[in-house]
């Protein structure tokens, strides 16, 4: 090992930090990212305008715009369009409808967020699914794992943006979209080839976590609601007569829920707490028997409703919902109280199922997690509320009936292409391009600015911005020199593929527990180092980095699209690894048998 300087470590001593931080998970990771940077700064590693530099690298700035250029595509309707199409066009074999879907994630993961992709398309192929009598373990894997491998193809990947920065700040050319496309494409192809033959094998056969209740038909079964329905019927001599839903103390004192109110055959669903009771009134409430059996003291007659579907033929119109708690969601971490949700949605929850289990008591006290899902009653105008909402996603929400959306639709489309071909073939630089694009979408009406700043996910831009300055101090102090030094000295003389393997399986390893974008700031620029040191291509080792920080197929935690497929598919963390260890495997061998060919190391 090389004598480090001071810098170098204290450097190793702050990298070291963050890492084991972000492993915790005790920290958030936008609030390492900034105590990265505070540590930085004092401990004067680099100048501070290096240190700061990481809110104008070109990476942050095109990945903001990109999340600008996807939200247009949402907006106007382009990818909900296509999804309904892709929902008709899987028919009901389940190898068919995961060759799909798998088909359109990779594409779309192209040119759009990769999960953005997966929060589109999975409403429509739990719809599929559900529509065919397949189960949804069969295709949100193969979903999933193609946006990842979709994502290889192109430079527009936050990972790949991240490596291609490094190659920057070492004075190496960088690649292009292009440079991305011929090694991405096989993987995306031998990775489809491996999922829909010896995966499809592999995958698991199961409705969900245990039976998990986002696969089964009659949602009220499976969430186990019915023995908590009743109908309650206030007398006219009820001292709750007269008062507000809200004054009543049915809930706050009860913890009982005011599904409607049924009042001359007329049925007042998610009634509003200003909402008076009246004598006659059916009240359906959800809550436990001890419960609601206290409502008989206040003068009201308990009647169980048996069977919850005889609710229709009393003409209640009620829409269950399913919605997922979106990754880095704003919600995350707050409850449904704190969020105000009825009374902004107008959607009452039902229950919520978490890690193979159902609560149904006392719902709005839960703190929300990823990967969440909520069982919710209302109209379906409320479900379309909540499906407009980015910090929720409704599985088969009802089509938007925005017309004026088809104006804007074509224009988005076809801006992002051609914003795709201006980028692939080098008339500008993907920086120059995605913004351009963004202020296009804005400036041509596909979303407005309030729309841009929803559309922006920030918290994702403060990790990549916070976190840059370590990747560029690891050049600027030697540490990363000298760490490749090491790493060259014990491969010395065993060629190229030896080292593309052991940076490939390093990097993989590393997404797995910390993520690509971490992974990516911390292993390209040793890895760009090392290959300098060997004398071998820079870029085509970097290139193996980027490929291998989108390998992330072991662990649900290894990007976010794996925990917002893990409830709807039933999937357990066995089960990444299943299938995800052949597929690890398969890109590895694609990557020592294509490099040379098409970089000829």
């Amino acid at each position: 090992m090389p004598h480090l300087s001071g810098n170098e470590l204290a450097l190793l001593a702050i990298l070291t930090g963050a890492v084991l931080a972000l492993l915790a998970s005790r920290v958030r990771a936008d609030l390492v990212a900034l105590s990265v940077l505070a540590a930085m700064a004092l401990a004067r590693i680099v100048p501070l305008p290096q240190i700061l530099a990481g809110f104008s690298n070109p990476a942050v700035v095109t990945i903001a715009a990109l999340f600008v250029i996807t939200g247009a595509l949402e907006r106007t309707g382009v990818v909900e369009r296509l999804a309904r199409s892709l929902e008709r066009l899987s028919g009901g074999n389940e190898r068919r409808m995961a060759l799909v879907f798998f088909a359109a994630s990779a594409l779309l993961s192209l040119g759009m967020n990769n999960i953005a992709v997966v929060a589109v398309l999975l409403p429509a192929a739990v719809g599929a699914a559900r529509g065919a009598g397949v189960r949804e373990s069969r295709v949100l894997m193969p979903l999933a794992f193609g946006t990842l491998l979709g994502g290889m193809a192109t430079l527009l990947t936050t990972a790949n943006l991240i490596v291609n920065g490094s190659l920057i700040a070492q004075g190496q050319r960088p690649l292009s979209l292009l440079d991305f496309l011929p090694l991405g494409a096989l993987l995306t192809l031998a990775g489809g080839l491996y999922l829909l033959t010896l995966g499809m094998r592999l995958l698991p056969n199961r409705r969900s976590l245990a039976g998990s209740a986002l696969a089964r038909a009659d949602l009220m079964a499976t969430y186990q609601l019915a023995e908590r329905l009743w109908e309650v019927r206030l007398l006219p001599t009820s001292p709750l007569v007269g008062r507000p839903l809200a004054d009543s103390g049915i809930g706050t004192r009860l913890g009982v829920t005011v599904l409607a109110i049924v009042r001359d055959r007329e049925a007042r669903l998610t009634p509003e707490p200003a909402e008076r009771l009246e004598g006659g009134d059916i009240l359906l409430v959800l809550g436990r028997e001890e419960r609601v059996r206290q409502l008989e003291l206040d003068g009201a007659v308990i009647g169980r409703e048996g069977d919850p579907r005889g609710l229709s033929a009393r003409g209640l119109p009620v829409r269950l919902t399913e919605a997922l708690v979106a990754p880095r969601s704003g919600a995350l971490g707050r409850t449904l109280k704190e969020l105000s949700f009825r009374s902004k949605f107008g959607l009452t929850a039902l229950a919520l199922w978490r890690e193979g289990r159902s609560f149904r008591t006392d719902v709005g006290d839960f703190p929300l997690r990823p990967g969440d899902a909520l069982l919710m009653v209302g109209t379906e105008e409320q479900a379309r509320l909540l499906a407009g909402d980015a910090d929720f996603i409704v599985l088969q929400a009802p089509p938007r009936r925005d017309e004026s959306r088809r104006r804007t639709r074509w224009l988005a489309a076809l801006l992002t292409v051609a914003l795709l071909a201006l980028s692939a073939f080098g008339v500008l630089a993907a920086s120059e391009a995605m913004l351009a694009g963004a202020a296009a979408m804005v400036l041509l009406g596909c979303l407005g600015m309030d729309d841009v700043y929803r559309a922006v996910e920030w918290k994702t831009l403060l990790i990549i911005a916070g976190l840059v300055p370590l990747g560029t101090a690891l050049v600027a102090t030697g540490l990363a020199r000298d760490l490749g030094a090491v790493l060259s000295g014990g491969l010395a003389g065993s060629g190229p593929l030896p080292l593309v393997a052991a940076l490939f399986l390093a990097t993989t390893a590393l997404t797995q527990i910390v993520g690509g974008q971490v992974a990516a700031l911390v292993a390209a620029p040793i890895a760009i180092s090392t290959a300098a040191a060997l004398g071998v291509d820079p870029r085509a080792v970097a290139l193996v980095v980027a490929i291998a920080c989108s390998t992330a197929f072991l662990t649900p935690v290894a990007h976010p699209v794996n925990v917002l497929v893990m409830g709807p598919g039933g999937y357990t963390p066995r089960d990444f690894l299943r299938v995800g260890l052949g597929l690890t495997l398969v890109c590895l061998v694609v990557v020592l048998l294509a490099l040379p060919l098409l970089w000829k190391l």
